[in-house]
């Protein structure tokens, strides 16, 4: 989490949404697949201690997919309408 800051910073309003869905979809699958953390942390280093360990490594690799297709989206949306107002204005 603390490598996203500086893009949650850089543009709150579209990255930090995105970082909850993302956190949101990861958390969903970890609860339905049974995933169990006994330390008071997350990621990969607490993978010893952490039951269901497949789910757990398929719940972070689709929540972090979920966030980067929404974050990619959401730029993208952004993006198109300063297009179009250069070419109109070309």
């Amino acid at each position: 989490t603390e490598g996203a800051i500086p893009f949650a910073a850089a543009d709150p309003l579209r990255v930090i949404p995105c970082i909850m869905l993302g956190s949101m979809v990861a958390s969903v699958m970890a609860m339905l697949g049974g995933v169990g953390d006994h330390a008071p942390h997350g990621g990969p280093i607490v993978l010893f201690v952490v039951d269901n360990h497949l789910m757990y490594v398929v719940a972070i690799v689709v929540g972090t997919i979920a966030t980067a297709l929404a974050i990619i989206t959401l730029k993208s949306m952004a993006r198109k309408p300063a297009a179009e107002n250069a070419e109109v204005s070309a």
